[in-house]
């Protein structure tokens, strides 16, 4: 009896494993056609890691995701990008002011957007005395 569980359970174990290797495949062959290199493809999976199931899902839609303050409760839009790429929104969801901060050091967009989702959520005020303000030209869809 012992021998038969352990026998179906190896059986699910490969399938289970067999799917990961083939969805593995899928992910690397969409990145690889899409002319991201590897440390695109690693800072986009890191930032998908790091993203609620609705931060995903609109990024995945519209190529930014929305996060909210945790000092002053407002709403920010992260759009796909390294620099010039947040915009706190107002009460109906438009663009209200533009915020430039990146990290010191070169880093892929998926990186940088990370640094900025975490920034804003743990420690806006810190984030904004550094970052400089621009005038949003970007109109929320």
């Amino acid at each position: 009896m012992f021998e038969k569980s352990l026998h179906i359970a190896n059986g699910q174990l490969r399938r289970l494993l067999a799917d990961a290797s083939r969805r593995g495949q899928a992910i690397r062959r969409w990145y690889r056609e899409s002319g991201l290199n590897e440390a695109e493809m690693r800072g986009l999976r890191l930032l998908s890691e790091w993203l609620s199931p609705e931060q995903l899902a609109q990024y995945h839609a519209r190529n930014y995701f929305d996060v909210t303050g945790c000092h002053s409760g407002k709403r920010y839009r992260i759009r796909h990008g390294t620099a010039t790429n947040i915009y706190e929104l107002d009460s109906a969801g438009r663009p209200r002011v533009g915020w430039c901060f990146i990290p010191k050091n070169h880093l892929v967009a998926g990186d940088v957007m990370l640094a900025q989702k975490i920034a804003l959520e743990t420690d806006e005020s810190a984030a904004l005395r550094v970052a400089k303000k621009f005038p949003p030209t970007w109109l929320a869809q």
